[in-house]
């Protein structure tokens, strides 16, 4: 069979990219889910980019999930992280990278995770200390996505 057949055979895969456009206020040392609402993709409509916030693919198998928070503050900016999150609980922890300064940073995180196709769901939350903090809107600071990249 021709690899075009193949791969003609495959469901909708799972995947989706998005991120928030404009500035989300967040209260300094508290875990606040990033309401990433502009999709860029979302080749199943697993991704609610209006309520939860939430990827709930319906596919068994494993996901490689990406995401990054992007922090402003007035001043005293002293910690930044993002967590993934699967079914309410933490489950990957990322701190600050690149260039820090007391009133901008980033943060990422990755990692591959089971999901079960069915209930399972996964959320991006950001982290920060300091005094008057958003997650930056911008098209290039807030972004979560995830894709199949192994059923299960």
């Amino acid at each position: 069979m021709a690899r075009s057949q193949k791969l003609s055979n495959l469901p909708n895969v799972p995947a989706f990219g998005a991120y928030r456009s404009t500035d989300q206020s967040i209260s300094t040392g508290t875990w606040t889910k990033l309401q990433a609402a502009t999709e860029l993709f979302d080749t199943a409509s697993a991704y609610d980019n209006a309520t939860n916030y939430r990827f709930t693919p319906q596919i068994t198998g494993y996901y490689q999930v990406n995401g990054s928070v992007y922090v402003n503050a007035a001043s005293s900016l002293t910690n930044v992280a993002a967590r993934i999150y699967k079914n309410g609980s933490a489950y990957a922890l990322g701190t600050a990278c690149g260039v820090f300064s007391t009133t901008e940073a980033g943060a990422s995180v990755s990692a591959i995770i089971y999901m079960n196709g069915t209930t399972d769901y996964l959320e991006i939350w950001g982290y920060a200390q300091g005094t008057t903090l958003v997650f930056k809107g911008a098209t290039d600071a807030n972004h979560f996505s995830a894709c199949l990249v192994r059923l299960g």
